[in-house]
C-alpha cells in the first residue's frame, strides 16, 4: 500500500513553477497482495503469481507509443514492454541496457554502442542497429508530433532541422549504423549528461514492421510484438485493463511474475477501497483514511521519500502571468507549510524547489522570490508584488485583472481540498477570486502541450 497520488505531469517546457511540495509516498513489494505483508507468507504458486497495480486517476493511459510518452501512468506502461540502449539503475546511474557497452569519441562528440549479440522483439524477429536508428529518427519527425523527442534527443546534431522539416532524416547524418550490431550518434556539442538523456522513452527501440503495418494504431497490436523490453501485452482493453506476461524473447532475467496487470481507476480515491477488498495489491491512501491505513495489520502501510514533485504552473504568455512580480506575487501568497499539514497531514515535504532532494541536479542554495529559503510564504512581500504588477499593467484593482481558471486532474479528494485552500490563500492575500476548473487527466495533458508557446493557450494548471 503506499501514500499519495500518481504523478500528474511528465517533462513539458516548463513556464514557471510555484508552491511545488515533494511527495513522501510509498511502495510496496510486487506480489505481497491486498492480504497482509510478506511475513511468515508461503509463496503462492507460479499461476497466482499475478501482480496488480491500479493506474489511478485515469480512464485509460494518454499513450503507448514511447515516442510521445509525457506521463507516468504512460510510461509505466511502456516501460514494461520497451527499452533503450541504456537506463538508470536504482541509485540513478547508467547501465546497459541493450548496448552491451559504449565509448565516447576523443572529439566529445561521437557515441558509439555496441548491441548486446542476439537481441530480438518479442514476436521473435531480430533487433538491429537498424532498429535503434530507426526509433530514434522517428521521435524526430514532424509527423510523430512528439514534444519530448525534441527535448530529449536535441543534443543529436541536426535533431532541430529534423523537428523543422528542413531534412528528411538523421539517419546516415548524425545517427549511424555501420554495421547490425552497431549505432553511432554524433552529438551537436560536447555534454557529460548525453546518456541520460537516451533513458528517457522517446529514445526506446520499436519494431518498424509493426508501425508499418498499423501506423499511428500500432499501440493497438502490441500483442503481436513490438517491444523488447521485460514483458509483452497479452490483452489491452481501453478503458479498462492492461495485461502483461513475460516476454520470452527478453535478453535479461525474467520475470519472476506470470502476470502483471494494470487496471484503470478514474477516481484515484476508489483504489484504497479496491485495496481493502483485495482487488488490487498497492493503492493510494487518502489522507482522509490515513490513520485507518498505517493501523491495518502485518506492515501494509509504506511511507518512504520519493522523487516526485507537486506543483503549478503559470503561462508567462497568458495575462495575467505575462507580469513577473504578478507571478512572483502569486507564489508568495502561498503557505506551503499549512498546505502539507492541513491538507496532506504532514504526508509531504514543502520546498521551493523543482527538482527533488536527492535527484541529480538539486541545488541547496535555492531561494524562493523573497530571497529566502521560508516555505511559509510572505504576505507582505507578495501584496506588494502584486501592486506593482498592476500599476505596470494599468490595473486600479483586482477586479481589473483578466479572470483565472485553475485546471487540474479531477479524481482526488486530497487534490480537491488543496486547490480549495490555494484559492482561499490567494483571495485573502491578493484580493484574487480563482475558478478551479477539475479535468479528465488526459484531457489536461493535451490543454497542456497545447498551450506551449500559445498566448491562447490555458493559463495556470
Amino acid at each position: 500500500m503506499s501514500f499519495g497520488k500518481k504523478l500528474t505531469s511528465g517533462v513539458f517546457p516548463a513556464l514557471l513553477c510555484l508552491v511545488a511540495m515533494l511527495m513522501v509516498a510509498c511502495g510496496s513489494t510486487p506480489g505481497t497482495g491486498g492480504s497482509g505483508g510478506n511475513g511468515g507468507v508461503t509463496k503462492a504458486p507460479q499461476s497466482q503469481q499475478i501482480y496488480v497495480y491500479p493506474e489511478a486517476g485515469v480512464a485509460d493511459i494518454a499513450t503507448f507509443d514511447p515516442g510521445l510518452s509525457t506521463d507516468l501512468p504512460s510510461i509505466a506502461a511502456i516501460d514494461m514492454v520497451f527499452t533503450g540502449l541504456v537506463q538508470l539503475d536504482d541509485d540513478l546511474k547508467i547501465h546497459a541496457q541493450e548496448a552491451q557497452s559504449w565509448s565516447e569519441g576523443s572529439d566529445g562528440l561521437t557515441w558509439t554502442f555496441h548491441l548486446r549479440p542476439n537481441l530480438k522483439f518479442s514476436d521473435g524477429t531480430p533487433l538491429t542497429s537498424a532498429d535503434v536508428a530507426y526509433s530514434i529518427d522517428r521521435a524526430l519527425q514532424p509527423a510523430e508530433k512528439s514534444t519530448v523527442g525534441p527535448i530529449y534527443l536535441a543534443l543529436i546534431k541536426d535533431s532541430d532541422k529534423l523537428v523543422a522539416g528542413k531534412i528528411k532524416t538523421v539517419i546516415g547524418d548524425s545517427v549511424m549504423t555501420p554495421d547490425p550490431n552497431t549505432v553511432v550518434l554524433v552529438t551537436n556539442k560536447k555534454a557529460s549528461y548525453f546518456l541520460d538523456a537516451l533513458t528517457y522513452s522517446c529514445s526506446y527501440t520499436l519494431e518498424k514492421s509493426l508501425v508499418d503495418k498499423y501506423g499511428k494504431n500500432f499501440t493497438d497490436h502490441l500483442t503481436e510484438g513490438g517491444g523488447n523490453g521485460p514483458w509483452k501485452v497479452s490483452a489491452y482493453n481501453h478503458g479498462q485493463e492492461i495485461d502483461f506476461v513475460p516476454n520470452a524473447n527478453y535478453y535479461g532475467p525474467k520475470p519472476q511474475l506470470s502476470m502483471v496487470k494494470f487496471p484503470f481507476y478514474k477516481q484515484a480515491d476508489t483504489t484504497y477501497r479496491a485495496y481493502q477488498v483485495g482487488q488490487v495489491d498497492t493503492a493510494g491512501v487518502p489522507s482522509a483514511n490515513l490513520n485507518e491505513a498505517k493501523a491495518l495489520p502485518n506492515g501494509q502501510f509504506h511511507q518512504v521519500p520519493q522523487l516526485w514533485i507537486n506543483y503549478y504552473n503559470m503561462n508567462y504568455l497568458v495575462k495575467p502571468f505575462d507580469n513577473i512580480k504578478i507571478r512572483q506575487a502569486f507564489e508568495l501568497a502561498v503557505n506551503k507549510d499549512l498546505i502539507v499539514h492541513s491538507v496532506w497531514k504532514d504526508t509531504m515535504i514543502p520546498t521551493n524547489h523543482i527538482v527533488p532532494k536527492g535527484q541529480p541536479g538539486y541545488y541547496t542554495g535555492l531561494k524562493g522570490p523573497d530571497g529566502t529559503q521560508n516555505t511559509s510564504g510572505n504576505p507582505t512581500m507578495a501584496k506588494q508584488l502584486f501592486q506593482q504588477g498592476m500599476q505596470e499593467e494599468g490595473w486600479s484593482s483586482p477586479s481589473q485583472v483578466p479572470a483565472i481558471t485553475l485546471y487540474y486532474p479531477s479524481g482526488s479528494k486530497d487534490s480537491d481540498n488543496e486547490v480549495a485552500a490555494l484559492q482561499q490563500m490567494w483571495q485573502s492575500t491578493l484580493g484574487i477570486s480563482i475558478k478551479a476548473q477539475p479535468t479528465d487527466f488526459n484531457k489536461l495533458l493535451d490543454d497542456i502541450t497545447a498551450a506551449t508557446n500559445n498566448p491562447h493557450g490555458i493559463g495556470m494548471w
